[in-house]
């Protein structure tokens, strides 16, 4: 009977350890999904092989941030470009934590209920608008921020200006759109 019971707390503890080690870590996204990456992580895969990043700054409490996720980041040819394209990032714009970027520190700043990162201020050139998404060059300088909801067939168009370098080439953005060959 001793021995039951202790078979019987074993495993028990056996399932918790497991449980625990399951809901920390992470879910492994669906083939077709974004990947997306901390800024550390897109920072230390830049290093080695260069590309550009985007960055999604969004916030907990924004409905477009979860309607863009929900039904523009998921649809499949968005999220193959972005993953081929770009190092995609998540960024929340009232994240606590210090972010280091080209060598200056990034903190919160608490102001009014919640407050707001340095970085997402920098990155949305002060004008605290969710979502926005911001385009970075190879070496992390801006390119451009894009504020506002956008649907999937825009963003790809958007997306795919910026990850095939048309800006570096001199297409304007008129003469990107005329040329543009959607594949919705």
């Amino acid at each position: 009977m001793k021995r039951l019971l202790f078979s019987a707390m074993a495993l028990a503890g056996v399932l918790a350890v497991t449980a625990m080690t399951m809901i920390d870590r992470p879910a492994k996204p669906a083939e077709g999904d974004v990947q997306w990456l901390t800024l550390a992580e897109a920072i230390k895969k830049a290093e080695k092989e260069k590309r550009p990043i985007f960055v999604d700054v969004y916030t907990d409490w924004c409905g477009w941030c979860k309607v863009m996720d929900r039904e523009t980041f998921s649809d499949p040819k968005v999220a193959q470009l972005l993953n081929e394209k770009f190092y995609p990032v998540k960024f929340n714009g009232e994240q606590k934590e210090d972010v280091v970027l080209n060598g200056t520190t990034y903190k919160y700043v608490a102001s009014g209920r919640s407050g707001y990162h340095e970085l997402a201020a920098a990155l949305l050139n002060n004008q605290l608008s969710y979502p926005t998404v911001v385009f970075l060059d190879e070496n992390f300088n801006m390119i451009q921020p894009v504020p506002g909801y956008r649907k999937a067939p825009e963003f790809h168009m958007i997306a795919q200006y910026f990850g095939e370098n048309q800006h570096k080439k001199g297409m304007t953005w008129k003469d990107w759109e005329k040329s543009y060959q959607s594949p919705y």
